[in-house]
């Protein structure tokens, strides 16, 4: 097995798609608008991949936070709030926030396992900063690091719920980036002390199965690398003293702020303690060159995502998702009113 989750390049595996993923057997597949039309192909395409590896515990993922994150859309199936709003219901009842936000993550649990996806990447634990870049923005938990540990817990919990691993995202915090990652690298230059409350939320979930690494210097810790290259941020920070052994995957290799070749970046976030190297985009020359120079998933790496995928129970007997829905819907009213 290969230590890196791929994209596809459409709604059904091509031929050279499927040749080449028997042979290389990557660690599981990320998907995108560009691979869904609707719930029948979508639940053909995932059961294709689990026939093809044989696993039906196979990591299948998505980018299904809600708001303007979310990659399976009306009308086949429901919209749902960005994190903002479990925030803003926070402020007037915390209780009542933390409820909905499980109900929400097990709504979206109920979407995702009904057509075979089995990880979120959810909840994002990115302490909101004033004047930092809109690339968080709605998106995040809010600004109160116990806060967005909290209604980041419920999320966890919902997706569990529902039978989907979550993943903590983007550690060690993207909170304070100035610039869009996916655009250019951001660098924060702000000291330990201050960086000390964005780590909160990843030390409180600490035991979560699941984590991303952000494509981010921090000058305080590794002022060369961005966390997802540096030996120093993933050991140091995220393995010591955020005290995370879970499966750790890299964000997206081709996102800007990253600099050099696929190929090369893949192999440079597993050399520096990645598990997994993230690749989107389903372009084959890309995989190709990436399945040339990785090696084989270390043991290490390979129980972290067994236990992973192993740390919720799929089936059995779920609520309603209008139901869910409908909890949900009369917390998140408590704002309005």
């Amino acid at each position: 097995m290969k230590p890196v989750i791929f994209g596809l390049s459409g709604a059904t595996l091509t031929p050279d798609e499927r040749a080449f993923f028997a042979d290389s057997q990557p660690a599981g597949y990320i998907l995108f608008r560009r691979n869904i039309i609707d719930r029948a192909q979508l639940r053909a395409l995932t059961d294709d991949l689990r026939a093809l590896h044989g696993r039906n515990d196979l990591l299948i993922m998505i980018d299904q936070e809600g708001g303007r994150v979310a990659r399976m859309q009306p009308p086949v199936w429901p919209a749902f709030p960005a994190g903002a709003m479990f925030d803003r219901l926070y402020d007037v009842a915390p209780s009542s926030a933390i409820a909905a936000a499980r109900a929400n993550a097990r709504a979206i649990a109920l979407t995702l396992a009904e057509v075979g996806i089995t990880v979120d990447a959810l909840p994002l634990l990115d302490v909101r900063q004033d004047g930092a870049s809109d690339i968080m923005g709605d998106r995040t938990l809010g600004a109160e690091p116990m806060r967005v540990a909290a209604l980041g817990r419920a999320t966890l919990e919902g997706l569990a719920d529902g039978g989907v691993v979550g993943i903590v995202k983007h550690m060690p915090g993207h909170g304070r980036a100035l610039v869009d990652s996916h655009l250019e690298l951001p660098v924060v230059r702000a000291d330990a002390d201050m960086l000390a409350s964005d780590l909160q939320p990843f030390e409180r979930l600490r035991d979560a199965p699941m984590g991303m690494t952000a494509h981010v210097v921090y000058t305080a810790w590794d002022a060369q690398r961005p966390a997802s290259l540096s030996p120093t941020v993933i050991e140091d920070v995220i393995r010591t003293r955020i005290g995370f052994d879970g499966l750790l995957m890299s964000d997206d290799l081709d996102m800007k702020a990253l600099q050099g070749g696929i190929p090369d970046l893949a192999a440079g976030v597993v050399a520096a303690g990645c598990d997994l190297a993230l690749n989107c985009w389903g372009r084959m020359d890309d995989m190709l060159g990436i399945a040339d120079q990785l090696p084989e998933i270390t043991d290490v790496a390979r129980a972290r995502l067994d236990r992973a995928m192993g740390s919720v129970e799929r089936g059995g007997d779920q609520p309603e998702l209008a139901e869910l829905l409908a909890t949900r819907d009369s917390l998140l009213g408590l704002v309005a009113a």
